[in-house]
């Protein structure tokens, strides 16, 4: 079965995280199926809107580290940042329901999504200064933007896990429920959607988000470039290894 499952029906597309015995992690091909669906998506007509969600139990635990070390993102068009791309130019709703961990970029894209809904065990957290690397998917100007700066230095430095209601409080999430509703509930909210004119949705979206696109894709590269130089260096070659050896990281002499 696949890692990336997509169903199409009533106008909504829904992908569903699949690998539940591997955490939800996310290797190069799960990014690559998920860009080619929200292109898909993009291009149908008849689709109004996509949903993103995983487990009751977990949304993601970010990158397959394995797969991540054995094929790191080389250039732009790793399937990674074309993902990434694809999140920040959709021009259609995008709605995600959140349980359990959302590690890394499972937190991350949440910020290019329109609608969020967290179960009550949900807990976000953007570790990259722990492995030695920096923000990606534009976090590094969305996060201060919607959290204020000292909130997201908080989020963005020490890469604490913060809980569904500390979500809520600073509007990653729209609304907090049990994991066993969080699904459902999004899809509700999407078949609200798609009812609607999708040209009022599309043209609704592009007014609220349309004047910050270019920067966003900009940041994004600017990051992208810094990740890239940042993975090889290191602090990063430390948190690696020691991840992989069960380990604390010694950060002491770097």
């Amino acid at each position: 079965m696949s890692d990336i499952l997509v169903h199409a029906e009533n106008g909504i597309t829904t992908l569903t995280f699949n690998r539940l015995d591997k955490k939800n992690s996310i290797t190069v091909a799960m990014y690559a199926a998920l860009a080619d669906a929200l292109k898909t998506a993009e291009e149908d007509s008849g689709t109004r809107c996509v949903v993103f969600q995983g487990h009751e139990t977990i949304f993601s635990a970010g990158n397959d580290i394995s797969d991540f070390l054995n094929r790191p993102p080389s250039d732009g068009e790793s399937p990674v940042f074309q993902f990434l791309r694809r999140m920040a130019t959709f021009s259609k709703p995008v709605l995600a329901s959140v349980c359990g961990p959302a590690v890394g970029i499972g937190t991350t894209m949440l910020f290019h999504c329109d609608l969020v809904y967290a179960g009550d065990n949900a807990a976000f957290s953007m570790p990259f200064a722990n492995l030695g690397l920096c923000p990606e998917a534009a976090s590094s100007l969305l996060v201060p933007q919607m959290f204020g700066y000292h909130r997201a230095a908080e989020a963005l430095m020490l890469g604490e896990p913060f809980m569904a209601e500390a979500a809520l409080e600073v509007g990653l999430v729209n609304r907090v429920l049990p994991p066993t509703e969080a699904n459902n509930y999004a899809q509700s909210v999407a078949r609200k959607l798609a009812t609607k004119p999708l040209s009022s949705l599309v043209e609704t979206k592009r007014l609220m988000k349309g004047a910050q696109q270019e920067r966003v894709l900009k940041v994004m590269q600017e990051e992208g470039a810094s990740f890239g130089r940042m993975l090889g260096e290191p602090a990063a070659r430390e948190a690696f290894t020691a991840f992989m050896e069960r380990r604390a990281p010694d950060f002491s002499k770097l």
